[in-house]
């Protein structure tokens, strides 16, 4: 075993970015897919840990409000310490959610970038 200090295998030559993925938890693959590509761009990655769309044997999870409320504000956090917010508009879809928490990082002036381009109409 070598003597170095452990940080010295793993000194990252670049700052990185901490980019929060934000999206329709519908699309699951789509946050493990822009989470894989983010990180090997040498981006710091804050996702969902709970899908509210999914059955239980699959991740999902039966949640009463108080906790949809409670992961919506959790991920409302995860903007705030973030330095771009990465939007997965799967097939053009923004949901209400996803539509609040656009509006929330414009709001305090973090950067917004779409996995998709904005389809005519969509609200930016």
């Amino acid at each position: 075993m070598s003597d170095r200090p452990l940080g010295e295998y793993y000194h990252l030559s670049i700052e990185p970015h901490v980019v929060t993925l934000c999206g329709s938890t519908r699309f699951m693959e789509a946050f493990h897919e822009a989470g894989w590509i983010e990180t090997l761009k040498g981006n710091i990655v804050l996702s969902v840990g709970v899908s509210k769309h999914l059955p239980p044997d699959h991740g999902g999870e039966s949640l009463g409000q108080a906790v949809v409320e409670m992961l919506d504000e959790l991920h409302w956090r995860k903007i705030d310490l973030s330095d771009e917010v990465l939007v997965l508009n799967v097939d053009g879809y923004i949901g209400h959610s996803t539509g609040r928490e656009i509006a929330y990082a414009e709001s305090i002036g973090v950067p917004i970038r779409y996995l998709e381009p904005l389809m005519e109409g969509t609200p930016e």
